[in-house]
């Protein structure tokens, strides 16, 4: 229950970002909250030994939102790549945890 309200939580504020950036809130903070919901999903949904999948999609997005490619649909295109640019800021804020859990089960804490 509780990685389903971080990753509805990650979704508004991606969506913010795509389509209302900065009215409502500041960027920097945004971006905060972005990296702290990334911290929390991957802490409580992914298990840090077999998270192959997760890191596939974490790369997958971040190629898409580095390259633009959405921009290349007319009209709306622009929209879609401000949308998942945060997306792609969360995936990438978990895999920073899915590193610390997996460090500290090799160590044995």
């Amino acid at each position: 229950m509780a990685s389903r309200i971080v990753v509805a939580l990650a979704v508004l504020l991606a969506l913010h970002e795509g389509l209302i950036a900065g009215m409502v809130l500041d960027g920097t903070v945004v971006g905060l909250l972005l990296v702290i919901l990334g911290l929390l999903h991957a802490h409580l949904s992914v298990d840090a030994e077999d998270a192959t999948g997760y890191l596939a999609v974490t790369i997958a997005v971040g190629a898409a939102a580095g390259m633009d490619v959405l921009s290349n649909i007319p009209a709306i295109g622009a929209t879609l790549d401000a949308i998942i640019d945060p997306v792609s800021t969360v995936l990438y804020a978990g895999v920073v945890t899915i590193l610390l859990k997996r460090t500290k089960a090799r160590i044995g804490w």
